[in-house]
């Protein structure tokens, strides 16, 4: 009776172990991989407003052309035939 008591404890001992302190499944891996689940799934996030972002403006681009226009104003400095350019420095 006294092996199986002393068997029950040894492996007992041994899950608990296992459990705090081990390589594979144990409670700090699994805290450390919530953690880089909950980083990953900020990117992924992040990542996605980027893309419908991204996705808003092509759609812009694709379907009006002041936006097409408004973007070659303010990035190439283009001006429309018959406008003039004033250029204000403060």
């Amino acid at each position: 009776m006294k092996f199986i008591v002393i068997l029950i404890i040894a492996i007992t001992a041994n899950l608990q172990y296992r459990l705090w302190y081990g390589e594979d499944g144990s409670i700090k891996q699994i805290k450390m991989y919530e953690s880089r689940l909950e980083e990953l799934k900020k990117k992924v996030d992040d990542l996605k407003l980027r893309n419908q972002t991204l996705y808003a403006e092509v759609e812009d681009l694709r379907l009006g052309q002041e936006a097409l226009e408004e973007r070659a104003r303010y990035e190439l400095g283009m001006i429309r035939e018959g406008e003039t350019f004033f250029q204000v420095i403060e």
